[in-house]
Parts: C-alpha cells; structure tokens; sequence
C-alpha cells in the first residue's frame, strides 16, 4: 500500500508554528511600535552577532571529539543551530514587512488608533485597559494586546464614549469605550 504525497509545510508556516505566534493574515501589514520595532532588531543582532557564533564554535569543538552520536555538545549545538537560525528566519521576515507606527503622532487625540491605550467597560460594567501592539510585541500579561485581536479590531476606530459591539463565543458584547490615551512624543509606548 502506498502512502499519499504531503506536501511539506513551508519554513514560514513551519517557523510560525514554531514560535507559537498567529500568522499575519494575508496582505496585512506588520505594523509594530518604534520601541518594538528596536526591540526585536537588537533580537536579531544579538543572535547573529553573539548567540550564533558561540553555538557554531561549540559544535565544531565537539565535531572534532570523535562519535557524534552520542556526543551531547553537538547533538545539543546542531538542535540549538535549528533552533536559532528558525527564530532568525522568523525575525528577518517579520522585520521586512514591518510598518513603524508611532502612537505619540495620535497624543491628544481621543480616537483609538494603533498604540492607544485605551479603558473601556464590558457589558457587566467591569472596566478593562489594554493598550493597542503590534502582533510580534503584544503581551496579555502587561495589558497588551495585538492589533489583529478580536477585541482592538472592535475598538478601532472608536472614539470616548462610543459604545461597540464584540462578538465573544457567548454572544454579542457592548462595550464601552471610557478613555483613550497615547503616549507623548518622546514617551516609550
């Protein structure tokens, strides 16, 4: 019996999945903060620059140490060479499609855009604030989330005092938008 032909995944989705990341939906911008935009660069420096070079020094010493099959400094190397030249992919392919875009252009303002900060209250009257990242920077733990997540997709847009609708898998959701904030010109967002 023959096994049907599958078609490899490719290195993006397969970096991607890797990194535990959502894709970008297709013919979407990267759009991401200056200070993001920093961050992940100096990511990508250091692994060229530093982390790679070590590893790479670290496996050809023990290459030179006899049976690499049970050699744990090479089989660990050559895993850890995978893994960083993986994250490298990754970053240089997010990083050139990248959209710097800095949310203290928007301070005063009290529309959410892109880097607001931004309160508003769920239908039960529990208030909420979350400020607006890119998909590469966003982190729920600080109040950070993605441009492409459900909730800043509903809140775009929105000025204080509008109400918008979510739609959650327990049903539609009002919410209120209370304040919005962005950082002043100079201000890390």
């Amino acid at each position: 019996m023959t096994r049907p032909a599958t078609t490899p995944p490719s290195d993006a989705a397969e970096d991607e999945e890797f990194q535990g990341l959502p894709p970008l939906p297709s013919g979407t911008r990267n759009y991401m903060t200056p200070q993001g935009h920093r961050q992940m660069r100096a990511e990508l420096m250091n692994l060229l620059d530093v982390e790679r070079p070590k590893v790479v020094e670290t496996v050809s010493w023990a290459a030179k140490n006899g049976d690499r099959s049970e050699n744990g400094d090479y089989l660990y190397g050559k895993k850890r060479l995978r893994e960083i030249d993986r994250r490298i992919r990754h970053l240089t392919r997010r990083l050139d499609i990248a959209e710097v875009a800095d949310p203290s252009a928007h301070h005063g303002r009290d529309q959410v855009f892109f880097g607001a900060t931004v309160t508003y209250a769920d239908s039960g009257g529990q208030e909420h604030t979350v400020t607006i990242k890119g998909i590469d920077e966003s982190d729920s733990l600080r109040g950070e989330i993605s441009w492409i997540s459900p909730v800043a997709r509903a809140l775009l847009k929105a000025r204080e005092g509008d109400e918008v609708m979510l739609m959650t898998p327990a049903g539609l959701q009002r919410l209120e938008v209370i304040e919005v904030r962005y950082p002043a010109p100079g201000e890390p967002a």
